[in-house]
């Protein structure tokens, strides 16, 4: 009971986490649909025997106000992945850093903040990465919910990559 379910719009769009016992509550109510069970697995009743669900879509379109992921320290870090974004390492402290710096101009924007270990952050000091020689793994990206609910379950069942474009 303690596994993770999949929840999806009507329109098949991913919308949040949540645990077995609330996605059965909702098949039960008629207010969602199984799309994909764990396979060989099921929950008993006196009565019945159920499917243990994996995704469920909802019954009827939520609409939801566009979800901002807020700006900070802690999710910037998740984006990257834990990792320095200039030698890609993970096991030292980690900081943020603003790859146009703040003294020329940069701003606190998602484009212009990187995940980045303390001594490449201070390696790179105030220049341009271009300029420190120190080119960055990936270009920073404002990131979706999407990014942050397959970060949030950690290891993600099969059934599930379709939906969270992890083809």
């Amino acid at each position: 009971m303690g596994r993770k379910v999949l929840v999806l719009n009507n329109d098949y769009e991913p919308l949040s986490i949540c645990n077995v016992r609330k996605a059965i509550g909702l098949l039960y109510l008629g207010k969602a649909e199984l799309i994909a069970a764990c396979d060989g697995k099921y929950l008993h009743s006196v009565s019945q025997r159920l499917p243990f669900p994996s995704i469920v879509r909802l019954s009827v379109f939520v609409r939801i106000p566009f979800k901002k992921i807020v700006l900070s320290r802690k999710n910037v870090i998740r984006r990257d992945g834990h990792r320095c974004q200039y030698c890609g390492r993970s096991d030292l402290s980690l900081t943020v850093d603003h790859v146009i710096p703040k003294a020329r101009g940069g701003r606190d924007t998602w484009e212009n903040l990187v995940c980045a270990c303390v001594q490449c952050n201070n390696r790179k000091g105030d220049q341009t990465p271009h300029e420190a020689l120190m080119p960055l793994l990936r270009k920073p990206v404002k990131p979706n919910h999407v990014m942050f609910i397959r970060h949030f379950v950690g290891i993600v069942d099969d059934h599930w990559k379709p939906y969270l474009f992890m083809n």
